[in-house]
């Protein structure tokens, strides 16, 4: 079976275009990259160092652009160009938006830290060189690697985009306990590139190098292209011993490390609720499916399981547990295989029968007395059916699970509520965690129940003296799962001389307790005079677990707590020079300043992956992302989060041509040429929109949405004859046009997803007068964007003000309309409306 292991991610690359043998066709050479990576006690500093000259005889333009792991912070920035250093500073990040916005106003672009995918966010910052000019930029960042399934895992994303004279990866890792074994992979090695590595090991230490020459680095002799474009992995794990965990001591501060080794697999009864609405026909049900056989072959015979399947209805497989035999498994897939999706969403029943399931089941002592019992929620989307209201269902789920069950909930895709998912696992001791819309999604789940499937110790805790230790992190847990580890770390009271450690938790078949005593100049002696420390490293890492848990409260926090948790994180967050969702880093560069924002998860979901957002219904964005999101909707209001423009800019449109109609042989809204989508709009007589249509080209299919009805019109091709189908807006239902699925929510929206990785969805806005808005909420675009709406995606800034005024200028592409800062509706669902201070953007000539 595949495993999936914890990982360290970084990616770096700097975009120079095609490299020529001498000169790179933009002039912009990389002659040095170095990523240095200190791994102590699992705590990884990592500094990224690239060196570039401008080898043209103009000005030109060099970026910079790293991706690092989600989990973790960067600490510091800094570029030097010819001889002169520009640091990046950390501040509140309140208080960096008003040099942001500065920045914004005079027409310069936002560096800013932004999703790219499932485990990683981008950093990225643009300079200008002078000719024959050298710049070294540098940038830190620190995590804490998690255990997964038995292993550490360091993943290395290599694509420098051009050969470069001096490349160097060097991984130091030195662990105490000692390394019990370390392993190298990568996707692009070759022969020649293996002679490169290198790798040496002792008992407490290991370096890992990588430093391929130009030569072993080109694809061949003839070309100047270069190898390195792919995954370089370090796997290692630590020796342990049937102790109370390992304690680490340096400078007054702690860390203590648990992960008992060979203990027996406590039973887990467990129901998987699963989403079968409409919009999870195709291919995500049917990853579903598959994910689901092998999630029940791997169930052990000693676990309790049920099925819990929802749309609008509610079924459940059984009337109770029933235990993991072979026949039950067989029988289960059975019925698994025969699950199709259609009808709405009713998560809030689904739920609360799966833990009327669990509290039928343990009140009749169905179940083992020393088990862990687990509700694993799969869905898609929003509430349709039943309970609507979010809140109301995160009580309902809290009260009637009473801290009883583990409740895990995975969000499938962007549609669905992360935030909502997210406080609901909070609130009931599991987590949250999104499962993307990929060819590998049955691979997402299946690795997801490997990391729950063997729980080995239940109700731990980890005691210290309370006159020995101050500002502990966690020590209590509901539960360890085999591979996995606890991390405890705090800071200790004057003039200990021994820290006397207890740990207590439930295992399978006793209640066990460990006693240590941890001499503290001992543990302090360790980690002298060692090249591979990085400064006070407990301590930051305190601080970065710290700050993680604090965060990760405030989601569930009642809202008088959650200021004081915000304030905690925030004040840490500046002492010891993190970037996290509270602070901001102020990039200070030779023609502007930039700040760097690290998003959450609500932001990603918001944002989705790229694209267009264009809906009356989307939340004002703050934060961070550099793409371009105008809104089509009721008097054209729209959000242009685009290069040059502050994320928190709000566009509302006036006097939006008539060429924008349907019934007019003119540019539509929005034309993706490479995309081959085109997308109208027909204005009422309030000029409202009243229909969109959506034309794809490969394969040719025609959407028509009008307030009365759906209309698909799929093309012939000589072998499949024409097709129109109208689905109503009084139906939740789906329809798969060829290349496309269309998703109907009962008068509510339509989503169109699935062609070319791009998602559509039209809302349909009941308020005293029904209209329509269309928002792109996936996809990643080409620069071949036009139409009225097409033209803002690119070159787009304000033009230059001497201060902050109510009225500016906008530059679209060397066209200039004028604005003004006006109170306008934002429509924040399809049937609601709110009041927000935007741009409005005359469109008349």
């Amino acid at each position: 079976m595949e495993q999936r292991f914890f990982a360290l991610c970084l990616v770096f690359s700097l975009l120079t275009g095609l490299a020529e043998p001498a000169i790179p066709e933009n002039g912009i050479e990389i002659y040095s990259m170095h990523v240095d990576c200190k791994v102590t006690s699992r705590f990884a500093h990592t500094v990224i160092t690239s060196k570039v000259v401008n080898r043209a005889e103009e000005s030109k333009e060099a970026v910079f652009e790293v991706e690092l792991p989600k989990t973790a912070f960067i600490t510091n920035f800094s570029m030097t160009i010819d001889g002169k250093t520009y640091p990046g500073i950390i501040k509140e990040k309140k208080s960096a938006q008003e040099q942001y916005d500065a920045a914004v106003s005079r027409g310069q672009s936002a560096g800013l830290v932004k999703s790219t995918g499932r485990k990683l966010e981008e950093f990225q910052v643009k300079v200008n060189v002078a000719a024959a000019a050298k710049v070294t930029f540098e940038l830190i960042y620190e995590e804490l690697l998690k255990r997964k399934l038995g292993k550490y895992e360091l993943l290395i994303k290599v694509k420098p985009k051009q050969l470069v004279n001096h490349f160097q990866i060097d991984a130091h890792i030195f662990e105490p306990q000692g390394i019990s074994f370390l392993e190298t992979e990568s996707t692009f090695m070759t022969n020649e590139l293996n002679d490169a590595l290198t790798k040496v090991q002792n008992e407490t230490k290991a370096h890992v190098s990588f430093k391929p020459t130009l030569t072993q680095q080109r694809k061949s002799p003839e070309l100047e292209e270069t190898l390195l474009d792919g995954d370089f992995l370090i796997r290692y794990d630590v020796k342990r011993s049937a102790t109370a965990g390992d304690i680490q001591i340096v400078n007054g501060y702690f860390v203590h490390y648990f992960a008992p080794d060979q203990m027996p697999t406590l039973p887990k009864n467990i129901i998987f609720v699963i989403d079968k609405s409409g919009s999870m026909i195709g291919k995500k049900i049917q990853q579903t499916i598959e994910a689901l056989q092998k999630i029940l072959e791997d169930l052990n015979p000693e676990d309790h399981f049920n099925l819990v399947v929802f749309s609008g209805e509610i079924s459940e497989w059984q009337s109770s547990l029933l235990k993991a035999t072979e026949e039950n498994v067989e029988l289960a897939k059975q019925y698994v295989r025969t699950i199709m999706a259609q009808g709405g969403t009713d998560i809030n029943g689904a739920l609360l029968t799966a833990i009327n399931s669990l509290d039928r089941a343990t009140s009749a002592e169905l179940l083992p007395e020393q088990s862990i019992s687990m509700i694993v929620l799969l869905t898609d989307g929003q509430p349709t059916v039943g309970e609507t209201n979010v809140n109301s269902i995160q009580t309902n789920i809290k009260k009637a699970n009473d801290g009883n069950y583990f409740l895990y909930c995975l969000g499938f895709g962007f549609d669905v509520s992360y935030t909502f998912l997210e406080k609901l696992a909070l609130e009931n001791r599991g987590i949250a965690r999104r499962i993307y819309e990929d060819s590998d999604a049955a691979l997402q789940l299946q690795d997801f129940y490997q990391e729950v499937a063997t729980p080995i110790l239940k109700e731990i805790v980890m005691k210290y003296p309370d006159n020995a230790v101050l500002e502990i992190t966690q020590n209590n847990f509901k539960v360890l799962f085999d591979g996995s580890e606890i991390v405890v770390a705090g800071k200790l009271s004057n003039e200990v001389d021994v820290l006397p450690v207890e740990i207590k938790a439930q295992a399978l078949s006793s209640y066990l307790t460990l006693k240590e005593d941890a001499n503290v100049t001992e543990k302090e002696q360790v980690f002298q005079h060692r090249k591979y420390i990085f400064g006070d490293f407990i301590e930051r890492l305190w601080a970065y677990l710290t700050i993680k848990q604090l965060l990760e409260k405030f989601v569930s926090a009642k809202e008088q707590e959650q200021k004081t948790l915000e304030t905690k994180a925030l004040n840490l967050s500046l002492k010891f020079n993190f970037v996290t969702p509270l602070t901001s880093m102020v990039v200070t560069k030779p023609e502007a300043e930039e700040v760097a924002n690290k998003p959450t998860e609500a932001d990603n979901e918001k944002l989705g992956r790229h694209g267009i957002l264009a809906h009356p219904g989307s939340r004002v964005v703050s934060g961070s992302s550099g793409s371009s999101y105008p809104f089509i909707g009721r008097d054209m209001m729209g959000q242009l989060g685009m290069p040059g423009l502050s994320s928190m800019d709000t566009f509302h449109f006036r006097g939006i041509p008539v060429a924008a109609s349907i019934e007019r042989d003119n540019p539509p809204l929005l034309t993706l040429h490479r995309e081959g989508i085109q997308v109208t709009g027909k204005l009422g007589n309030r000029r409202q929109f009243e229909q969109f249509e959506i034309a794809y080209q490969k394969p040719e299919v025609q959407i028509s949405i009008s307030n009365n009805e759906i209309v698909i019109v799929e093309k012939g091709n000589g072998t499949v004859l024409p097709l129109t189908v109208t689905l109503p807006w009084t139906l939740t239902t789906s329809f798969p046009a060829r290349g496309v699925n269309i998703r109907v929510e009962k008068e509510k929206s339509v989503l169109l997803s699935g062609m070319d990785d791009m998602s559509m969805k039209i809302s349909y806005v009941k308020t005293s007068e029904h209209f329509l808005g269309l928002y792109i909420t996936d996809g990643h675009f080409s620069e071949q964007v036009t139409g009225v709406l097409g033209q803002f995606y690119f070159n787009t800034y304000f033009g230059k003000t001497s201060n902050v005024s109510l009225r500016k200028s906008i530059n679209v592409q060397g066209r200039r309309y004028r604005a003004s800062r006006q109170n306008k509706k934002d429509y924040r669902t399809e049937s609601s409306a709110d009041v927000v201070s935007c741009w409005t953007l005359d469109l008349r000539p």
